[in-house]
């Protein structure tokens, strides 16, 4: 999948060095709910047993060649929600270099029409922590409501103790 700007790829172990270039930084995982990677080893880690799976996409800016982010959707098996059997859960990060330049909104679309028209989910969820509005903006640009909920995430690395805001999509 990609737009003139961005390639949404499976990740690959020969991503860990750009992976954890951007994701030492405690102020990335503090918004997304894990901690900064503390060596690249790390970081290749977690590319082979979280990124790997299905519905995981490295945002991959064409202009450098390089990942600068994560986007993608877990099924209700693996959600942080409690959601039904044909809903999914989205979550998306992006490098700090690259905040305020609409590079969510424009992954997470794609995300949304890969998960409505070839996965077939009727509904998509999102949550953010409140103290990151600007990761809430991102959903309400893709058509995502707030749903008046606050849960706690038990499963987030950081931030489990953290009430998240709950936003929903629909399909059409």
């Amino acid at each position: 999948m990609e737009t003139d700007r961005l390639l949404l790829r499976p990740w690959k172990d020969d991503d860990a060095e750009a992976l954890f270039k951007y994701a030492c930084d405690p102020e990335l995982g503090l918004r997304a709910g894990w901690p900064p990677h503390k060596s690249v080893e790390e970081s290749r880690e977690v590319i082979r047993s979280i990124f790997s799976k299905e519905g995981m996409w490295a945002v991959v800016w064409k202009a450098s060649d390089e990942p600068i982010g994560c986007v993608g959707y877990l099924s209700a098996t693996d959600s942080n929600l409690t959601i039904e059997e044909n809903h999914a859960e989205v979550g998306y990060w992006i490098a700090r270099p690259y905040w305020g330049m609409g590079i969510c909104t424009e992954a997470l679309r794609l995300v949304i029409d890969h998960c409505f028209n070839a996965k077939r989910f009727s509904t998509l969820w999102g949550t953010y922590f409140p103290d990151n509005p600007a990761s809430g903006r991102v959903m309400e640009k893709c058509g995502f409501e707030f749903t008046g909920k606050e849960v706690l995430c038990p499963n987030l690395k950081v931030g489990a103790e953290r009430p998240v805001k709950v936003m929903k999509l629909n399909r059409l």
